[in-house]
């Protein structure tokens, strides 16, 4: 059986301050050595007993052939005999994790950094704008027969009639190079027409369908006024258009422009009767009393008016109200329903002689087709 010890224990040689002792600690004469003190020998603590052991404290049990179980200064310690004396204790694996590897960077040549505030900006990628819309090739409008200077000089895009005739009283127009100041001169297709030396011509006619938003004056030129509509259409075309008929302010819908006089003058003119359809939201629900009331009509101030046709748009909400009407008046669909005691939040049209707001955002406009423009030129007048 191993003991721990096979081999011969060897004494172990005194140090000089066992040999010779220390001073510090040496015991006087007459004195008794205090307990749990050093001794004379040497640093080694005496317990309870003046007995020497050397550098090893008091142990009347300690086997000397045997050697010390821990294995102090016993020289050597048998790993087996250790291990065995472990009362019962489970073994713990060792578990060994693998370090991670360092990768190590490779060196690159010297490369010049760019700092984040000198990195050039990126351009925003450009959206593609949507196309310009083309105009559609209408019909010349070619004079088979003399018409009125006005009327001419109205469909080169020039003015209108009323702008024609202030010309022409101003001695601006020259027709086969003479100037003439008297109204009703009829001239054909082949006469020479000049403005201040312009010769005028006529030029391509063209129709265009605003869906109106609110806030916006349908004029040509006011200087008091910021929004005009003709700010939506200017990049329309190069020729000169202008509203037929009018909105107010804070009317909404559909909105014709043309630089055809003729056509013009057909849709506004009161005794053609052509058809506007109105969707009116007011303060309050409409009764049926004044309904009938507004379809008999009602006299205002400037003469007595009725609507062609009144309903209510929605069964269950009588402030939303549908009106026809062809007069041409201005403001005319709100001071009915105020003559009536009504106030009108919200006036909205949505038909103006056959042409419709479908399809056409607020704001946006379009030009007419061909056949929306034969459409209109075939009305009877």
């Amino acid at each position: 059986m191993n003991n721990g010890n096979d081999r011969k224990r060897v004494p172990r040689t005194s140090s000089h301050s066992e040999k010779y002792g220390n001073e510090r600690y040496k015991i006087r004469d007459g004195e008794s050595a205090p307990k749990n003190t050093y001794n004379e020998r040497g640093n080694t603590y005496a317990k309870d007993s003046p007995d020497d052991y050397g550098n090893r404290m008091e142990d009347t049990n300690y086997n000397y052939d045997r050697g010390n179980d821990s294995g102090y200064d016993s020289g050597y310690i048998d790993l087996s005999s250790a291990v065995d004396s472990v009362p019962a204790k489970k073994k713990r694996k060792r578990i060994v994790k693998e370090a991670p590897v360092k990768v190590v960077p490779v060196q690159k040549p010297y490369q010049k950094v760019l700092l984040k505030k000198n990195l050039p900006r990126k351009s925003p990628p450009l959206l593609k704008k949507p196309p310009k819309p083309v105009v559609p090739v209408y019909p010349d409008v070619v004079f088979d027969k003399p018409v009125r200077l006005n009327r001419f000089i109205s469909n080169t895009g020039l003015c209108s009639r009323r702008e024609a005739d202030e010309h022409i009283r101003q001695g601006l127009i020259k027709v086969n190079g003479q100037v003439v100041t008297e109204m009703g001169v009829k001239v054909n297709q082949e006469d020479e027409i000049c403005y201040k030396d312009k010769t005028l011509t006529n030029q391509r006619k063209i129709y265009l369908l605003l869906n109106k938003p609110k806030g916006f004056v349908t004029s040509m030129d006011d200087p008091n006024c910021k929004k005009l509509v003709m700010d939506l259409i200017r990049s329309a075309c190069r020729e000169r258009i202008y509203p037929v008929g009018r909105l107010d302010k804070m009317t909404t819908g559909v909105l014709l422009f043309t630089n055809d006089g003729d056509l013009s003058l057909k849709l506004t003119h009161p005794t053609n009767r052509m058809r506007k359809v109105y969707q009116v939201t007011l303060d309050k629900p409409l009764t049926e009393e004044d309904m009938d009331k507004l379809a008999k009509g009602i006299e205002l101030e400037d003469g007595f008016i009725a609507f062609d046709s009144i309903a209510y748009t929605d069964p269950e909400n009588h402030t939303q109200i549908g009106v026809e009407i062809h007069s041409g008046k201005n403001r005319i669909v709100r001071r009915t329903f105020e003559a009536a005691g009504y106030k009108v939040i919200k006036l909205d049209r949505v038909y103006f002689a056959g042409l419709t707001r479908k399809g056409l955002k607020r704001g946006k406009w379009r030009f007419l087709t061909p056949e929306e423009v034969a459409f209109l030129k075939m009305m009877p007048a």
